[in-house]
C-alpha cells in the first residue's frame, strides 16, 4: 500500500505546474499528453483489477475505457493514437479526480487481494513507472516545438565531470547467461534466463560524449554515406538531420542543447542523448567500432559496467524473445510480446528512468529512427 501511495502520488507531482493546455497538447503522434498519461495508467488499475475482481465496482466514466485504452486489443476499440491531443475534455481537473476515484477504490479493495492481484497491482506499478518516464520525454518533446522554449523544471542543468579517456574494458568470452534471474519484479520480457555465447570482445568505460559527436559532426558524420547503413542514410536525407534532436545553434554558431531546464550551452562533457540507432550505429561505423549486442551489454553490466544510468545506450541487438518465451494469458498478455518486430534494444536506464527500472536485465525497445526518448550509446569493438 506504501509503494501503491509512493508511485501514484509521484505520477501528480510530474505534473505539477502543469497548465490544462500544457497536459493536453501532443507535438507528435509517438509522444502522448501529460493528460492522457495519467489517466491511462488508472484505466490500467481501473480496468485489469476493480471492474475484473472488486465485486460491485462502477466505471467511473463509461467512456473512458475508449478513450484512455492504449494498445490491448482484447479489451476493444479505442480512440487513435495520433489524435490524443484533440482530447480537450475531460480536462486535467477531471482526470484527476479520475484518479481520486480509482485510487480511493484500490486503497479499500486491496486488503482483500489474493497474491495473483498483488503481483499485477506490482505490474501495474512498475507500468505507471514507464509512463512517468514518458510523460517527461512527451512534455520536452512538446515543449521543444514551442519557440518560447520553456522549461519543465527551474533546476539548472549540473555540468558533466570532464569523461577522461576512452578506455576498452575486455569483455567475458564463451557462454553465459542473461534474462532475469527470478529475484524480484521483471517484465515478461526479460525472461527466461538462458545461455549465450560471447565472441572475444570489449567495451568502453563510458557512453560517447558531447564532444565526441561533435567531432563526428565536423567530420562530415551526416553528409558521408558511408557510415550509414541504407535506411538510415535514406532517413538522414528525408528528414533533413544534421545533429541530434534539441541541438540548436545560436546566432553565434554557438551549439546549445534544449532540455527539461530550457534551452542551455551545450556541455561537452555530458553523454549525448536523443540519438536514433540510426545515428548511433553510423557513429560506431565512423569511430571504426560497432555498437555492443545486449548480451555483451548484460554480461557486462553484470560485472559492474561503469558509467551507466545517464542516457539509454542502442545495442547492435533486435529485440526478440529469449528461447522459451511465453506470453502470459488475457490482455496483459499483450505487454510486451506483441512488440517484437522491428525495434532495437536499449540497456541501462536515463535520467528519466524510475531507479527500479534500472537492472542489466531490463529490455528497454524503440524503432530504430526514434530519438525522442534519453538514448545515447556506448562502443564496442572484436578483439
Amino acid at each position: 500500500m506504501d509503494r501503491f501511495r509512493e508511485v501514484r502520488n509521484h505520477s501528480v507531482r510530474l505534473a505539477d505546474g502543469l497548465s490544462d493546455a500544457d497536459a493536453t497538447a501532443q507535438s507528435m503522434d509517438d509522444a502522448s499528453p501529460t493528460k492522457w498519461h495519467l489517466a491511462h495508467i488508472s484505466w490500467f488499475f481501473e480496468t485489469f483489477l476493480l471492474r475484473d475482481h472488486v465485486a460491485g465496482y462502477q466505471l467511473f466514466n463509461e467512456a473512458y475505457p475508449y478513450l484512455f485504452n492504449s494498445y490491448y486489443e482484447a479489451e476493444g476499440a479505442r480512440h487513435a493514437r495520433p489524435e490524443r491531443g484533440l482530447l480537450t475534455r475531460p480536462s486535467l481537473a477531471e482526470v484527476m479526480a479520475y484518479r481520486s476515484h480509482v485510487d480511493n477504490a484500490m486503497t479499500e479493495a486491496m486488503a482483500g487481494f489474493s497474491d495473483e492481484l498483488l503481483d499485477l497491482v506490482e505490474l501495474g506499478l512498475h507500468h505507471e513507472q514507464q509512463h512517468q518516464e514518458l510523460l517527461l520525454t512527451d512534455i520536452l518533446h512538446l515543449f521543444s516545438r514551442n519557440p518560447l522554449k520553456p522549461a519543465y523544471s527551474s533546476a539548472a542543468p549540473v555540468r558533466a565531470a570532464e569523461p577522461g579517456p576512452l578506455r576498452w574494458i575486455e569483455g567475458r568470452a564463451g557462454v553465459h547467461q542473461i534474462g532475469h534471474d527470478g529475484q524480484g519484479f521483471a517484465f515478461d520480457c526479460e525472461g527466461p534466463r538462458h545461455d549465450v555465447l560471447l565472441h572475444p570482445h570489449a567495451i568502453a568505460s563510458r557512453p560517447v560524449t558531447n564532444g565526441e559527436w561533435l567531432a563526428f559532426i565536423e567530420d562530415g558524420g551526416y553528409r558521408e554515406a558511408r557510415h550509414w547503413l541504407s535506411d538510415g542514410w535514406a532517413w538522414v536525407r528525408q528528414q533533413a538531420i544534421e545533429a541530434p534532436s534539441y541541438w540548436n545553434q545560436s546566432s553565434d554558431q554557438e551549439w546549445a542543447e534544449f532540455g527539461l531546464s530550457g534551452n542551455h550551452r551545450l556541455d561537452p562533457s555530458a553523454p549525448v542523448k536523443h540519438v536514433s540507432h540510426y545515428e548511433a550505429d553510423a557513429f560506431a561505423t565512423w569511430a571504426g567500432a560497432r555498437l555492443p549486442t545486449e548480451a555483451e551489454w548484460e554480461v557486462a553490466a553484470d560485472d559492474g559496467l561503469p558509467g551507466t544510468g545517464a542516457v539509454w545506450e542502442w545495442t547492435g541487438s533486435a529485440y526478440l524473445p529469449y528461447p522459451g518465451f511465453k506470453s502470459a494469458d488475457g490482455a496483459v498478455g499483450e505487454y510486451n510480446g506483441k512488440f517484437m518486430s522491428g525495434q532495437s534494444v536499449l540497456k541501462g536506464g536515463s535520467i528519466a528512468t524510475p531507479p527500479q527500472h534500472i537492472r542489466p536485465s531490463y529490455r528497454n525497445f524503440f524503432y530504430p529512427h526514434q530519438r525522442w526518448q534519453f538514448c545515447g550509446l556506448r562502443l564496442a569493438k572484436d578483439i
